[in-house]
């Protein structure tokens, strides 16, 4: 079974057993980290129509499906893109591998971190 790990977190699942809720490819990233409790940003709602699921591949890349052409476009214009960069919602996972969201892609308030600018306006969730 191959095994995900995204910022520290590990997980492991069965391929052809997801089930799939159309948030990006099957068996993609996204659709890894939904389906176990793991947030990734994904604004177009894994259409490859926006660059929030950018993530940074640190090991195993070869252990993804190759990029096509749609994925190159839009990741271009992702910031702080890198050779290790991949769209969560497109790359497949297909073996062992670790990836990391950046700092500047995460959502703070979405990812339980309240509000950093509002005070006491939207709280920090509660765990």
């Amino acid at each position: 079974m191959p095994k995900v790990t995204i910022d520290g977190k590990t997980v492991e699942f069965e391929s052809g057993k997801l089930p799939y809720a159309e948030h990006g490819k099957p068996e993609s990233l996204l659709d890894i980290c939904l389906n176990n409790g793991i947030h990734l940003e994904h604004a177009c709602g894994g259409n490859c129509a926006c660059t929030t699921c950018h993530v940074i591949v640190t090991k195993g890349l070869a252990n993804l499906s190759e990029m096509d052409d749609d994925e190159a476009d839009r990741l271009d214009m992702a910031a702080g893109l890198t050779l290790k960069s991949r769209l969560g919602c497109q790359c497949i996972v297909q073996g062992d591998i670790e990836v990391e969201i950046p700092s500047w892609n995460r959502n703070y308030v979405s990812e339980g971190g309240g509000s950093m600018n509002l005070g006491d306006a939207i709280p920090v969730a509660k765990r």
